[in-house]
């Protein structure tokens, strides 16, 4: 290999620890949102007065927006359709927004219900367009970008819990603290770029999406991933 082919491996492989650390702490920024509410119920209960159906029913809105938002948009591609990088962005931004709405609203009211759901639903547009664009860049170390984003997920879905555990800060500063940090994320994907590694646009295919039940190995391996992300949630919870 000539000092030139080999410099320009050498140049590649820094821009792309570059890339990736800045798609990492992107992630890590926009998905403080997740828990946002979650982390704060304890103190809900008592000055919203929430019963322990709204505390729960606080929690799960989100998980059922993003499973929502994720078969939507599955079905409609837009992650192959859109510029993941923008649709990331946009994501985050609205996610921040119905987070920020929660200081406006009745705690107890099914406005705040609506709010995490929506949050939920851009949900769609952040963890899993960030493992797309970590795929794009992947060249025989695929496994290694994925257990990058996926670290990212699990620090910045507890990180409303390390801002909570600050002694005499309200759940209004942890909203707004985690709505910032969501606004800082579309600053900081704005430093990343789609890889050489993205995948041609394709339809949604139902019969596809079927071999997830009908093959036994893939259905086992969705079957423990829904229960380790039924602990996790729990265990957040």
């Amino acid at each position: 290999m000539s000092d030139a082919a080999l410099g320009t491996r050498v140049v590649d492989g820094h821009a792309k620890r570059r890339l990736v650390v800045a798609l990492a702490v992107a992630q890590v920024l926009a998905l403080s949102l997740w828990f946002s509410g979650t982390a704060v119920v304890p103190v809900l209960r008592a000055e919203a007065g929430l019963d322990d159906f709204q505390a729960a029913a606080f929690t799960s809105a989100v998980q059922i927006g993003f499973v929502a938002g994720t078969l939507a948009s599955a079905v409609l591609g837009l992650a192959d359709r859109l510029d993941p990088r923008r649709f990331f962005m946009t994501s985050t931004l609205a996610a921040g927004a119905m987070n920020v709405g929660l200081l406006l609203v009745d705690l107890a009211g099914p406005a705040a219900l609506v709010l995490r759901f929506t949050t939920g639903i851009c949900m769609a547009g952040i963890y899993p367009v960030g493992m797309k664009l970590a795929a794009s860049w992947a060249r025989g170390d695929l496994g290694l970008l994925v257990g990058v984003l996926v670290g990212a997920l699990a620090v910045g879905s507890a990180s409303p819990h390390l801002i909570g555990a600050f002694g005499g800060v309200g759940w209004r500063t942890t909203i707004a603290v985690t709505s910032l940090l969501a606004g800082l994320s579309a600053l900081v994907m704005g430093y990343v770029s789609v890889g050489p590694n993205t995948a041609a646009p394709r339809r949604f295919a139902f019969r596809t999406a079927w071999r997830i039940w009908s093959v036994p190995s893939l259905r086992l391996v969705n079957l423990g991933y829904l229960g380790h992300m039924w602990e996790l949630s729990a265990l957040w919870t």
